[in-house]
C-alpha cells in the first residue's frame, strides 16, 4: 500500500460552544492541515498522484477556510479541531480521488503540540478497494 502526504496551512479564528475555559472566548489559530492518499496501484508514470494536483485541490478547500471565522464555515456545528478535521475530509473526498487513490485520512494541527486525526477505512461498498478492482479484472 502506497501512501501520499501533503501539508497545507492557514489562519483562522473560531469560538468554541460548551466546554468551558478560555477556549470559549473568541481566538485563533494558524492551523496546519495534512492530507493522506493511498493506493495499491501507481499510476502509469509511476506516481500514485501527481502533488500538484492534490496540492491544487487542498488549496482550493483551504484557501475558502484561511481568515474566516470558523463558527460561519460550520454551520451548526461546534467548531472544534475534531469538526473541522471532519468537515474537511468530508469536502476533499469528493475532489481527491483517482483510480488508484483515495483520501485516507485529515490531521488537523491547531497547534505544535495538538492534532485531531479523521480517516474512513480504505473501503467501497463494503469491501476494500483493491478487491473491488480485482472483481473488475475478472
Amino acid at each position: 500500500m502506497y501512501e501520499l502526504m501533503v501539508r497545507s496551512n492557514f489562519a483562522a479564528a473560531h469560538q468554541l460552544r460548551e466546554i468551558g475555559g478560555s477556549c470559549e472566548q473568541l481566538h485563533g489559530h494558524t492551523w496546519k492541515v495534512e492530507v493522506f492518499l493511498q493506493g495499491e496501484e501507481l499510476e502509469e508514470k509511476g506516481i500514485l498522484m501527481d502533488f500538484r494536483k492534490v496540492r491544487s485541490i487542498v488549496k482550493k478547500r483551504i484557501d475558502k477556510l484561511d481568515h474566516h471565522y470558523l463558527n460561519d464555515v460550520l454551520e451548526g456545528m461546534n467548531p472544534t479541531t475534531e469538526n473541522l478535521a471532519r468537515y474537511l475530509f468530508e469536502k476533499l473526498q469528493e475532489s481527491i480521488c483517482s483510480e488508484g487513490a483515495k483520501l485516507s485520512k485529515i490531521r488537523v494541527w491547531e497547534s505544535d503540540d495538538a492534532c485531531v486525526s479523521y480517516e474512513k477505512p480504505y473501503l467501497v461498498s463494503g469491501i476494500s478497494y483493491l478487491e473491488k478492482k480485482k472483481k473488475k479484472k475478472a
